[in-house]
């Protein structure tokens, strides 16, 4: 018997319904084989109270007349058995009646093929009595034609507007008053009963399971586990679920990892993973060893719902018990660490999957190129991008959606264009979450133009722009300050019958705010609550945002207090604005108190808030009380980002601290971030004035690998250093390179 499968897997990975079970079932027939090993023959002998013995058979008895047609009738089946049975029956057709049918079936009984041509035949003229339904389907089940009775019973179940209330009584009488003397397998009821089930006739599902135990028999575990398995789908199904786990054990069911996984499982779906959690532990008690699936499943449940540290004991539990975590279960950590932005971290646990030889798909690496654009950190992205091409795993949809994303974000147009064309070469058509990604990302690089003709493209198209699209728009002509062209574009939205939301007006205050109008933002604020949509979190902090670039900071401050006080959780976002505020006011005393508020109130700081404190700090060449900061943003496990190490690494290089610059280079590349060109620069000047050539040689033919452009003194230093050294092709490629890129730029400058 094949493992049902009851996992929701990120992406890709669906859940097995019951259908797919049932069908698994009865293709493996052997499952039906009823020996005396078999689970419900076992079952079936647990002696239970007050059970009652099957009733005897006892048909009606025909008259002379009627035995001597149903013996010629059945001599005649019997002797023209080559013949098609239609032709042989052709002479009796209008002879015989429904009556008839049960006394042929007796006599035939033992020839199955025989049975079947007969019922089809009496089945294409008259629908079969109950009982005559009831017969054949019991000589099915004596053959162990478990496919053959499944269709008897699901023909009758599947009838439209059938009387449940009624054709149970009647079906399940006829079923059990035939039982003796017409096969006696017990693995009939379970065939009814996964019927009943499949079709979600749950209450009578759970009737005949009752009934059945008034005669001494348990249905099988796989039966009750399809049951299982349907309930887990209904609306608070999980009730009852738990309900029939116990009530099922405490009369026979035996229930084995499958029921168990069943059940973790829809713990896990309604946020119960504490309660999963103890049933795993609770398995082994009750004779169950919990397998990998088991495991899996409670660790996927506590990493949707974001808890990484119980996660590590159940895999160190797992390894205890010599069980290896397989795809899921690193999938599901992966998807976690990712979401909380610990992509590195994610990353290394891609290198111990493939290391224990488990290969990742593309769901893997959509979900770890995603978690690096969100960071910022796209030459990571496209890293693992060429990496899962080269392992042959083709991106799809959501991986370029992701990566495009990224790179819009970024403002890196020029990259999208070949990301696009790259997709399109691949078949993959855009759909309108890349077209919106795309019309934000020419927004942000100011090509409003280019915006619209993608707005305009993807009408043609047939896909239609929503809110979203309209409000990326509108967002990017506020950017812009076309506020008039925005508002036209919003009579628009409106005219088009699309509602303005939270997020259209955040974009006009925005805008607003960008403009250098406060005081028409302000306005702006008090008519989205005229119009019954309350400022967020984005809304107060773009107003911060405003006053702190003016120095207004007691108004700044001021809306954080008013934020707290109307309940609006602030993000971090509102509290990296007013840390930039403070800062950039000199107002360091204060920036170093906000920092302390928010530790002692459990709010977390990100890379970007120390950022502004230790970029304040390095400008005062105060690299002491950096890198005390720098060493606080660690013990609170906040990963640095690029502009961390762009910052520090400036800092010492400005005060000559050489050795910690280039460990903190060293520290960078390695986290796969790429210094700027005023990184750059700041390291090699600062290891020239220090005479370690060899150092700034490195750094300076680093740079040019990554493609930045050195100003002319450095290529007139390097120059001349090669040329001195006796390099004099590389000298003049030196001299070549300044001449045409520096004349360049200057030539491109003139022309802007």
């Amino acid at each position: 018997m094949r493992r049902c499968s009851v996992f929701v897997f990120p992406y890709r990975c669906q859940v097995l319904s019951y259908h797919q079970y049932l069908r698994s079932v009865i293709k493996q027939t052997s499952f039906f084989s009823y020996s005396t090993n078999s689970a419900v023959e076992k079952l079936s002998c647990v002696p239970l109270s007050a059970t009652r013995p099957f009733p005897d058979y006892s048909p009606k008895k025909p008259s002379i007349r009627d035995s001597e047609l149903v013996q010629h009738v059945s001599t005649s089946i019997k002797q023209r058995y080559t013949e098609h049975i239609r032709r042989v029956l052709k002479t009796f057709e209008s002879k015989i009646r429904p009556d008839h049918i049960i006394w042929i079936l007796m006599t035939v009984k033992n020839d199955y093929k025989l049975v079947l041509d007969f019922y089809d035949w009496w089945c294409q003229r008259r629908d079969p009595s109950i009982e005559v339904r009831c017969i054949v389907v019991h000589i099915a089940a004596a053959q162990k034609d478990a496919r053959t009775v499944h269709r008897l019973i699901h023909d009758f179940w599947a009838r439209p507007g059938v009387d449940v209330t009624v054709s149970f009584s009647q079906f399940l009488e006829k079923l059990i008053y035939i039982y003796k003397d017409w096969g006696s397998n017990p693995f009939v009821f379970d065939i009814f009963f996964q019927v009943l089930v499949e079709l979600g006739i749950l209450d009578y599902g759970r009737k005949l399971f009752d009934k059945m135990l008034h005669y001494g028999l348990v249905l099988s575990v796989s039966s009750c586990n399809l049951f299982l398995s349907r309930l887990s789908h209904e609306i608070e199904g999980h009730k009852m679920m738990l309900k029939v786990f116990n009530e099922f054990s405490e009369v026979g069911v035996c229930w084995d990892n499958e029921s168990y996984n069943i059940m973790i499982h829809s713990l896990c779906r309604i946020g119960k993973v504490k309660e999963a959690h103890n049933l795993l532990l609770q398995m082994e008690l009750r004779g169950c060893m919990p397998d990998v699936v088991s495991y899996s499943t409670v660790i996927n449940g506590y990493c949707a719902t974001g808890q990484l540290e119980p996660v590590l004991k159940i895999i160190e539990e797992m390894q205890v018990k010599g069980l290896k975590p397989n795809a899921f279960t690193f999938n599901s950590i992966i998807l976690l660490l990712s979401k909380t932005g610990k992509v590195l971290d994610a990353e290394k646990i891609l290198t111990e999957m493939t290391s224990q030889g488990i290969a990742p798909d593309n769901v893997v690496y959509t979900t770890l190129i995603d978690g690096f654009c969100n960071t910022g950190n796209i030459s990571a992205a496209y890293r693992l991008f060429s990496e899962m091409q080269c392992f042959n795993i083709t991106p799809d949809l959501i991986t370029y959606t992701a990566l495009i994303s990224g790179l819009c974000q970024t403002g890196n147009i020029a990259e999208v264009d070949k990301l696009l064309n790259d997709m399109l070469g691949r078949g993959l058509e855009p759909d309108e979450f890349i077209y919106t990604a795309l019309i934000d990302g020419y927004c942000k690089a100011g090509e409003i133009r280019a915006a619209f003709a993608l707005h305009n493209k993807m009408v043609q198209m047939q896909l239609v722009p929503n809110i979203v699209t309209y409000t990326t728009l509108v967002d990017g002509l506020c950017k812009l300050r076309e506020l008039d062209t925005a508002n036209e574009l919003l009579h628009a939205m409106c005219g088009k019958g699309l509602e303005l939301n939270i997020y259209t007006y955040n974009s006009l205050v925005n805008g607003l705010c960008k403009a250098g109008d406060i005081k028409q933002a302000v306005k702006l604020m008090e008519d989205m609550e005229a119009a019954g949509i309350h400022p967020d979190a984005f809304t107060y902090t773009t107003l911060m945002d405003a006053y702190c670039k003016f120095g207004e900071m007691s108004k700044a401050h001021g809306l954080l207090h008013q934020m707290l006080l109307r309940e609006i959780q602030p993000t971090i976002v509102t509290f990296n604005v007013l840390m930039n505020g403070f800062c950039m006011s000199g107002m360091l005393e204060e920036g170093d108190k906000l920092l302390k508020w928010m530790l002692e109130k459990a709010i977390m700081p990100n890379a970007t808030t120390y950022n502004s404190l230790m970029k304040q700090y390095s400008v005062r060449n105060d690299m002491r009380m950096t890198s005390e900061i720098y060493k606080g943003m660690l013990g609170q496990g906040v990963v640095p980002n690029a502009n961390t190490f762009n910052i520090l690494i400036r800092g010492h290089c400005k005060v000559r601290n050489m050795k910690e610059a280039w460990f903190l280079h060293k520290e960078m590349v390695k986290r796969g971030f790429t210094p700027t060109l005023d990184t750059y620069h700041a390291l090699i000047k600062g290891f020239l004035k220090r005479k370690k050539y060899s150092e700034a040689k490195e750094m300076f033919e680093e740079m040019r690998r990554d493609g930045l452009l050195a100003d002319k003194e450095l290529y007139s230093i390097f120059a001349d250093m090669n040329y001195d050294q006796g390099n004099f092709d590389l000298a003049l490629e030196l001299c070549d390179e300044a001449v045409e890129k520096c004349v360049a730029v200057k030539t491109d400058n003139r022309n802007a």
